[in-house]
């Protein structure tokens, strides 16, 4: 009995415990490392476009422009986090579909030519899934923007002829004259609401 116990005993442990050979470590442990690295630099080009949306938005407000350094730099960090999460033909994909879409409406001169670039850029950012939903926040945040400057063109005071000695305050001033002529509104802060949105929802 004590050898048929210990027979088994033996197999037990060789089934719930199994020899690995060294091949099978260095194996586990260059997947560990291989998933540790692929999070790292995910976090880092994440963390990196949503910065460039947020610099596109606020260089917007300011002058009124999209550099298209901060568009291809965006479209970079798009590439690699589809690059790593083996989805790059549809994120290719829903760029080229939302830079089709977004190409006939400035075709008939609704908006400008560095916000085309960003929102498909944007686009490839954005996991192909998250795509419909970032352009319905670019939406409602355009039109918040639109009524906001609406409003307030009716509401702000004539800027004073003095020039300001700051820099903020001279683009200050130039938003207070854009105000008040009702100049374009900078839609790329719509963009980058829309695509940090859609990014940072639950």
């Amino acid at each position: 009995m004590a050898g048929v116990g210990g027979a088994s005993g033996g197999n037990l442990t060789t089934k719930v415990c199994p020899k690995w050979g060294l091949p099978d470590v260095a194996e586990i442990c260059l997947e560990g490392m291989t998933t540790l690295y692929q999070s790292a630099f995910d976090t880092v080009f994440l963390v990196t476009g949503l910065a460039l949306l947020a610099a596109a938005g606020l260089h917007d407000c300011a002058v009124r422009t999209v550099p298209n350094f901060l568009c291809a730099l965006l479209l970079i960090c798009g590439l690699a986090l589809r690059l790593f999460g083996h989805d790059v033909s549809y994120g290719l994909l829903a760029g080229a579909i939302v830079f089709a879409m977004c190409a006939l409406v400035w075709w008939f001169g609704w908006l400008g030519g560095g916000d085309v670039k960003l929102l498909a850029a944007a686009a490839v950012f954005e996991p192909p899934s998250l795509v419909p939903e970032m352009v319905l926040y670019t939406s409602l945040a355009g039109g918040v923007l639109a009524l906001l400057y609406l409003i307030a063109g009716k509401l702000v005071p004539k800027p004073s002829p003095a020039r300001p000695d700051t820099m903020l305050g001279r683009i200050a001033r130039c938003e207070l004259w854009r105000l008040r002529r009702r100049g374009p509104l900078p839609y790329a802060a719509a963009i980058a609401a829309g695509g940090i949105c859609a990014t940072l929802s639950p």
